[in-house]
């Protein structure tokens, strides 16, 4: 929650008006109490902590979700969660999706994103290991989802010197990209 990637895009969302609220899943908040390093808590335990924090947040149907990695992956189902259950929220934002783990493409992590209803931004780099252009091209995903491909890009949206470009401008191009989602979902 307080990483300089993380940080710069809530600050930098906030100057385009989108309110932006932060929160740690409970193994997140349990390594800053007692310093121990510790895997995410299963996916049933990160769902529940999405379902209380769109109960506190909502609206529902106003209320655009989404996280980094493993938690805009866990955000996209909540979104498919709370579709299902008739408190749909607005829409999902993902950076940089986990399609797969790094090196195991065929270990997909999209089941749920065939039928997502919830409109979907993915801000992905190039060349993300998690999936590239050239894979999630291939897969069976909902018309819901956009994707904003950043040149060049890492897990982190971070291009290579020899790219040309610079962190700070796919920092901004994903800034100003999810900015303009959200003002689209009114």
């Amino acid at each position: 929650m307080d990483s300089p990637f993380l940080t710069t895009f809530a600050g930098a969302l906030g100057a385009h008006g989108v309110r932006v609220a932060r929160f740690e899943f409970p193994y997140m908040a349990g390594r800053r109490v007692d310093g121990k390093k510790r895997g995410p808590d299963r996916p049933p335990v990160l769902l529940d902590a999405w379902a209380r924090v769109i109960d506190v947040l909502g609206p529902a149907d106003r209320l655009v979700i989404g996280g980094k990695s493993m938690g805009g992956r866990i955000a996209s189902m909540a979104a498919a969660t709370a579709s299902d259950s008739g408190v749909p929220v607005a829409g999902v934002v993902c950076l940089g999706y986990p399609f797969h783990p790094p090196g195991k493409p065929e270990k997909l992590r999209t089941e749920h994103l065939k039928a997502l209803q919830t409109p979907m931004l993915v801000v992905q780099g190039s060349r993300d290991p998690f999936g590239t252009c050239d894979q999630v091209a291939e897969y069976d995903l909902s018309s819901h989802i956009h994707f904003l491909w950043l040149e060049d890009g890492d897990h982190d949206l971070k291009p290579r010197k020899k790219s040309g470009r610079t962190q700070d401008q796919n920092w901004q191009q994903a800034i100003a990209g999810i900015a303009e989602f959200v003002a689209e979902l009114g």
